[in-house]
């Protein structure tokens, strides 16, 4: 009986002591700006920021310039197509290849269509012509927009070239000689092919992990600077347990990342039409493993991070690492085995597969079973390591306290000889 109650007075004694950390954590962030900055205002602002850049989806008129040697008739309806395309716009015919070159370097224009001067005649002769297509490569949709463009008009023109010199006599027949298999280009999820609904729901589930990393590893940068001997775990009768200080911290950022986290995932893709046709069911279950496994993460990271400075860089360096090494900007068929290790290491890895195919197409939560797995094991893994780290710094912490107390016992000592 005896035994039962002192258990009762422990489990008591504990819950009391995880409030009383969670609400020391919870006026942290509060009254701390930075943390504030980076638990509230990134989340709500940024990706109000990127979506707005990337609202339009595809690339339109991009600018290009236009060489022509040839000056015939030929030429002159191959340019008439090409400007008409919606997705670039001859803005500049210039005379020479060197001064459309100038053009790109100042950047007036991004791509250049050069047609030689036996563009027609070759093609009199009875001979294959070329058509030269130049274009900047430091953004790819603009690679993308200028040479799928002319590809598109060469074909329509190889077409037509065919057709003239098949000598059929219905337009059934040149439609056949033409076009003998026809096929539909079907986009399947990201219907507009836009590079928003692409890259959106990897940066927002990104922007979870990174900006929680930012504001636990501040918290604890405030807590060794406050502290006389940089420790993170202050000597208090509240902090005499692993178990209540891990699940009172973790409880005030799961609850400020609870509201946040849905913000991120239900109202940015709906407010600006981005692809959103995952089940929100299926969502919220893959966002509860996501978000305690980067909490876990983020506080067993903040145990290395001795000042707030330090979290700033550390999050600046990983943030296009943990992107690429999601797999879904670069496949992860192309990684190195090396790199798939660390992969499985971060949380944004399989939060960000899972939630691109829930989200984006419309998978259920067995579809992405294996990430949701993974981000259980994440969850564990990661919290028995925090809770380990944690038992580290209240020995270390407890070590110092007692050394404080010889010494001042010392000092006692020796005043009293004197």
């Amino acid at each position: 009986m005896a035994k039962d109650e002192r258990l009762l007075h422990r489990m008591n004694e504990g819950l009391h002591d995880m409030c009383y950390i969670w609400a020391k954590e919870m006026r942290a962030v509060v009254k701390d700006e930075g943390v504030l900055i980076f638990f509230i205002l990134v989340p709500l602002l940024y990706p109000l920021l990127y979506s707005w850049a990337y609202n339009n989806e595809v690339t339109r008129e991009v600018p290009v310039a236009v060489v022509d040697q040839s000056h015939s008739a030929l030429s002159r309806q191959f340019i008439r197509s090409y400007d008409a395309a919606p997705d670039v716009a001859v803005k500049y015919h210039c005379n020479s290849l060197d001064e459309a070159q100038r053009l790109v370097g100042r950047q007036v224009v991004r791509g250049v269509l050069f047609l030689p001067s036996d563009f027609e005649s070759s093609l009199g002769r009875m001979e294959q012509t070329h058509v030269g297509v130049y274009c900047d490569m430091s953004i790819m949709l603009f690679y993308k927009a200028i040479y799928q463009t002319a590809t598109s008009v060469a074909a329509v023109t190889n077409s037509r070239i065919q057709v003239s010199l098949s000598g059929h006599y219905t337009e059934r027949e040149e439609e056949i000689s033409s076009s003998p298999l026809a096929f539909d280009e079907v986009p399947l999820f990201n219907s507009t092919g836009g590079y928003g609904s692409f890259i959106l729901p990897m940066v927002l589930m990104l922007i979870i992990q990174q900006t929680l990393l930012l504001g636990i590893g501040l918290s604890a940068g405030t807590a060794r600077e406050q502290n006389r001997y940089r420790d993170l775990v202050p000597v208090s009768s509240h902090y005499n347990g692993i178990f209540r200080i891990v699940l009172g911290k973790s409880a005030c950022y799961a609850m400020v990342y609870a509201v946040m986290a849905s913000y991120l995932v239900f109202v940015i893709p709906r407010l600006f039409h981005f692809t959103a046709i995952g089940r929100p069911s299926a969502i919220l279950g893959l966002l509860t493993p996501y978000v305690l496994a980067c909490i876990f993460f983020g506080m067993f990271m903040s145990c290395v991070i001795r000042y707030r400075e330090n979290v700033l860089m550390l999050v600046v360096f990983t943030t296009l690492p943990f992107l690429f090494l999601a797999g879904i900007s670069w496949p992860e068929s192309g990684m190195p085995g090396a790199w798939k290790a660390v992969a499985y290491l971060i949380p944004s890895t399989f939060g960000i597969r899972g939630f691109v195919r829930i989200n984006t197409m419309g998978a259920t939560l067995s579809d992405v079973g294996f990430e949701y797995r993974m981000l259980w094991i994440q969850v564990l893994v990661y919290f028995f390591l925090t809770c380990a780290v944690y038992r580290h710094q209240i020995i270390r912490a407890h070590r110092h306290a007692v050394e404080r107390i010889e010494r001042t016992l010392q000092k006692a000592i020796e005043a009293r000889k004197k």
